[in-house]
């Protein structure tokens, strides 16, 4: 694809998140926010979206774009699966494309696999079985410990780009996913990830 149609593509997808999502975005309010009242419903021109958009010839070589509206804010290398594109493969296939709604975000997750900064993703069926086989434990996350520092141990020291691979989670180099985090906390998060291809 030339570098104009990957242009108009993510404008076109950037455009439907967008849209898609304004009904559904809030920005994360403060306590003291909070006790003022509801926050009004951002704009498509202002709410905040996150778009994993999977690429066919290699799995561990897609992307994770925030958007705030149609504007490209920040794009980062992300890998899901091990290389297989049947997303109905559990602990191997690349996450089913939809919308999937972000249950938590937490920069110290203590998990027995994933630890440190990490999204948590609601479970969702995959394209061929929707209702039968059902991706579950899906997260955004990399390999750090608990406290965003580099480990010693494979699962928890970011090595090369073989560490893009995952059992279906989308994964990010540690200072990314950082990076990620500080910036969709500055202009708030979206509800959802997107995922397409």
């Amino acid at each position: 694809m030339s570098s104009n149609g990957r242009r108009l593509r993510s404008t076109l997808i950037a455009a439907a998140t967008a849209t898609t999502l304004t009904l559904t975005v809030a920005p994360a309010l403060s306590p003291a926010t909070a006790a003022q009242g509801p926050a009004k419903t951002p704009s498509a021109a202002t709410a905040t979206s996150l778009v994993y958009d999977k690429n066919p010839s290699d799995p561990t070589n897609s992307r994770l774009k925030v958007y705030q509206g149609t504007n490209l804010l920040a794009s980062y290398r992300a890998g899901s699966g091990t290389g297989s594109k049947i997303d109905c493969t559990v602990g191997a296939g690349w996450i089913p494309n939809g919308n999937w709604k972000i249950k938590l975000k937490d920069p110290k997750y203590n998990g027995q696999y994933i630890k440190g900064y990490a999204v948590y993703l609601e479970d969702m069926g995959c394209s061929k079985y929707p209702h039968k086989k059902i991706r579950t434990q899906m997260f955004i996350h990399s390999e750090m410990n608990r406290d965003g520092s580099q480990g010693r141990s494979e699962q928890r020291s970011w090595q090369d780009s073989k560490d893009y691979k995952s059992a279906g989670c989308v994964k990010l180099r540690p200072n990314h996913i950082t990076d990620m985090f500080k910036l969709l906390n500055r202009i708030g998060w979206p509800t959802h990830l997107r995922v397409v291809s």
